[in-house]
Order: C-alpha cells, then structure tokens, then sequence
C-alpha cells in the first residue's frame, strides 16, 4: 500500500522555505504536520516548547508531597518494575531525591516471587526493610486499590507515578496520583515521562542549583523508547534529546553498558531497542532488575564496568531461554488445526521461563500476523502469559470479552499480560479466537507493506540523508520510511554473503545503487524487472560515509 501524497504545492513551499529535500518535507506532511507551526516544531523540537507540567493532573498533589518528605527528613521508599521503563524512572527520581538530601530505599519485584506491581507480597518484602513514611510507586499501582488500603491501615503514604490503562473497577485511593491516561491529554507519555514532568514540576518549586534536568534525558530516553510509546510531541523531544545526550552521557553506568552493546555514535533508537533496552531488561526477565537499577544508579567506571558485564551474560541466557521457547511454541503451533490459529495464537507449556513469554509473543505475532499470547505454566498449574496484537484487534478488549475463564489480565491494545489456569488454556483460546473473529476482518489479517513513496534512484544520494536525518528518531508513530523503487534491474551478478544475505547492484535509469537484502538468500526470487521496497540509512566506513540500501521486500514489477 503506497500511502497518498501531500499536496504538492504545499511540498514545493516547505521544501524551499526550510532548505529541505521535497521527499523529506512529502514524508513529514504525510505523518500528520500540516501546519507550519507543527511542521518547524517537528523537525526541530526545542526543550522550550515543553508544556507547563501541572498541566498533568496529579502533577501539584505530588510535588507537594515530595516536598513535605524533603522538609521532614521522611523514610521514603521508591517501589518500582522490572522493565527498562520502570528502572529509568526509578534511577531518576533517586538521583533527584538524593540532591535534595533524601536517601530513598527502592524496591524491585521480582517477575517469579512478587510478580508485577504494587502486590501485597511485594509490599510485605519491601516493609523487611522498615516502615517508611512515604512509598512512590512507579510504573504500576493506579489499579492497586486493596494495597492501596492495606498502606493507609499501615500510616505509609502513597503517591503513584503509572502511564498504565486504568481499570473501570475504579483507582487506588492514595495522597497523590499521576496518570496521563486519567486527564485529556499525555495519552502517549510513558512512565520515565511522567516522572521527568514530576520532576521538572518539583525543580521549579524548589531549584536545585548545580543540578540540571537536561543531563538526565537518557534516562527518559531508555523509558520512552524502550517501553515503545508513541514518539510524538514531548515524547520525540525526549527521545532526540535524550539520545543525543546519551552519546555524552555523566552516568558511568551507562557508559560501560554502550561499551559491552557495542554502540558507537551516532546513536539511534534502534540503539535503544536492540542494544541496550534488551540487557538492562535482561536481569528482571530472569531474575530481580536490580542489577539493571544498580548500573543506572552506579557512578563509580569500574563497578559499572562489572555490572554491564555481569547484564550482558545474563541477556545471552535470555536470548538462549528466548530460542527454546519459541521453537518449542511453534512446534505446538504447526500441530494445531487451522481452527485454533487462523485468527488468533494462544500456546502455553510447563517450564517455559515467564521472563521470555512476551518476546517470544511478539516474534510469533509477527510471524504469523495474528495476535498471540504465549503462556508459561508453573508447576502449580497457573500460568503466566503475555500477548502481542496486530493493527486493528485490541488485546484489551478481547480479555474482557474472557474475563469468567482467566486469573486476572490486562494492558494496551497491542501488548497484554494475563494468568490462567492450565485446564481453562483451550477454552481461553477458544474465546480469544471469537474475540478476534468478531473484531477483525480479512482485510485485517493479511499482512501489509505501508509504503512512504515513491522514490528513483537516481534521488538517494548523501544530501538527500542530510534532510533525512531530521525525521529522527523512528519508532512508534514515526516508524522509518519505506520506500519504493519501481522498474530496477539488476547490474552485476549478486553476491552471497554469510550464506544468508544478498548484495546486490541495482540500475534505473542509467543511475546504479548498492543495496543488501538481509536474510535474502532464503528467499525465492522472481525475474526482474523489478519493485523494491527498501529503507535507507547513513553508515561510515574507512573513514569515507556511504548511503545503506536496506532491501525489505521484493516483487515482480
């Protein structure tokens, strides 16, 4: 699907009032920033145009409790989860509280013991280490109403910083409670984004001198990215700003831990997603995240060197538990009838690692374009799932449609997690089945190239990246152009390479490009001419820089 051009006129305008090449202005006027105003700001978002932060509900009630704990010397407790987004968020109100003289203790659940969230099992382990006067619970806790409760009886405050859908059994009750999804806007912000609002609301109340919020955007950069929220308004400031500060990064931590991911400048999102994001995930899938928080919090080179060392086996362990399970999973997939798999994939088994179900979910999800949820059963017979969807099926609305034959369940549109018990699996995956069914039609199951435009080759060069550049960084809601070459054929015999991948040589029109096509060499190739739809990128080599050719598909022309 080639997606419908901007309006000329409007292209040519830009184009020469902001010095851009037409395919870049075509490409952001596509995505949505029509308007002058909107258009300046995207390609060039300033920390200025950040909003007032008591604009987010919840935002004053919190300051004004942090504030009461800084001037009272209080015990505070910071009770965070396990993924990158809530470790970030954990690392930076720590480092904040801590340059306002607090010394707050965090707590981390553990994905086996605990389980996610602000659980009655988690607070007793947290409260071992005594009774604070205040808890802060990030990334999780605006549903926690019974230990909400439990809290109060106990005389411990609570104030909840969470991005979290809300559920319409009703809110727990605490002194404060930030959540963009209760007000009319900052749907899209993550946890790491709601505690740099926080904070820049607290910053402002009471400054700091000699601290400066601006050098602690990679943290809100890891959150944002890493928990992929859409990448739109203040969440692209975050995410450009915060990896640009990530190559200059002040955290030691962070600094040991691009050294072991092998990341160099200049860093990208994809960085984030591929590189670090999956290592300081890595001890929370197995085991507790607080190896990832001690590397965050970690300022002395040499520790930090021994704990991004320490993340880095344990995210090869991963990604061996990770290859297990999902071969195991689509060897149970390929014995299922059709009825079981053509509108949705429900698999679970003993012994497969909660830590892993939801990358394995996510890779069966795009495999096979149906939602999935892959379940590892423990041997109590409970099992422990998590669930990836497709454009148009709502993972949230299909639990609620199931409600009577599982544990407990919840999420986004797109991700979930859920627990069911082994003997309600098949009927669980029966009503899921009719959940989708009724959802989704058969436009929606069939998978879909979006192409961005139209483009010859003879138009790649590096003064076209020079433009490209300012649509950084891609991710959600602002995924990499896909472009399409029409009519190409191939100039020179293609080369094999690794046994897996093609390089090739393409000519249109008197004009020649190198391009690779990744994993190509699997795949069964019609006789050119032909269309290709492709991805471009800047890269260096030998010291000289060179425009990458990234093939994603290919078709007869």
């Amino acid at each position: 699907m080639l997606a419908e051009p901007p309006d000329p006129v409007l292209v040519r305008e830009y184009a020469r009032e902001f010095g851009l090449a037409p395919v870049v202005v075509s490409l952001a006027l596509q995505r949505g920033h029509v308007e002058r105003e909107r258009f300046a700001q995207f390609l060039h978002p300033r920390l200025k145009d950040l909003s007032d932060p008591h604009l987010l509900a919840g935002v004053e009630d919190a300051v004004g409790r942090l504030l009461r704990a800084v001037d009272g010397g209080e015990t505070v407790v910071l009770y965070g989860d396990y993924d990158v987004d809530g470790v970030s968020s954990l690392a930076l109100l720590q480092r904040v509280l801590r340059a306002y003289g607090l010394a707050p203790r965090t707590f981390l659940p553990t994905r086996l013991e605990e389980g996610y969230g602000l659980s009655r099992k988690g607070i007793e382990h947290c409260l071992e280490g005594g009774v604070p006067d205040l808890i802060v619970a990030a990334d999780c806790g605006t549903n926690s109403r019974e230990e909400a409760v439990l809290l109060r009886e106990r005389g411990i405050d609570l104030v909840i910083l969470d991005h979290h859908e809300p559920s319409p059994d009703g809110l727990a009750e605490c002194v404060a409670l930030v959540n963009p999804k209760l007000g009319d806007d900052f749907h899209y912000l993550c946890t790491a984004g709601v505690v740099f609002k926080v904070v820049h609301a607290l910053l402002r109340a009471r400054p700091l001198p000699g601290f400066d919020l601006k050098e602690h955007l990679d943290l809100v950069a890891l959150g944002t990215i890493a928990d992929i929220v859409p990448l739109q308004r203040e969440n692209r400031l975050f995410a450009r700003r915060g990896l640009a500060q990530l190559e200059r990064t002040i955290h030691p931590g962070l600094v040991a831990l691009k050294s072991v991911a092998g990341v160099t400048s200049p860093i990208r999102s994809h960085d984030v997603g591929f590189k670090l994001g999956p290592r300081l995930n890595a001890s929370g899938r197995l085991d507790t995240a607080q190896t990832s928080l001690d590397l965050l919090l970690c300022d002395d080179p040499e520790r930090a060197r021994l704990l991004a060392e320490s993340l880095d086996r344990q995210n090869r362990e991963r990604q061996d538990l990770e290859l297990a399970t999902r071969e195991a999973a689509e060897r149970l997939i390929e014995e299922m009838g059709p009825d079981h798999r053509s509108y949705a994939i429900v698999v679970g088994a003993r012994g497969w690692h909660p830590g892993v179900v939801g990358i394995v979910a996510s890779r069966i999800s795009k495999q096979y374009h149906r939602p999935a949820f892959i379940i590892g059963i423990d041997e109590n017979g409970l099992g422990k799932g998590s669930g990836r969807s497709i454009p148009g099926v709502s993972l949230v609305e299909a639990l609620d449609s199931c409600r009577d034959l599982i544990v407990a369940g919840g999420g986004h549109e797109m991700a979930a997690g859920v627990s069911v018990r082994e003997e309600q699996l098949d009927a669980f995956r029966d009503a899921l089945v009719r959940s989708v069914k009724a959802q989704a039609d058969a436009e929606t199951l069939v998978p879909k190239l979006h192409l961005d435009a139209s483009i010859r080759l003879s138009e790649l060069s590096l003064e076209l990246l020079d433009s490209y550049e300012l649509l950084r960084p891609f991710g959600a809601s602002n995924p990499q152009p896909l472009f399409m070459a029409e009519g190409v054929r191939v100039a020179g015999e293609p080369r094999i390479i690794k046994e897996r991948h093609i390089k090739f040589r393409f000519e249109q029109d008197g004009a020649e490009r190198d391009a690779i096509y990744f994993n190509g060499a699997e795949t069964a190739l019609p006789k050119p001419p032909w269309d290709i739809a492709f991805t471009v990128d800047r890269s260096e080599f030998r010291g000289r820089e060179q425009l990458n050719v990234v093939i994603q598909a290919i078709r007869k022309s």
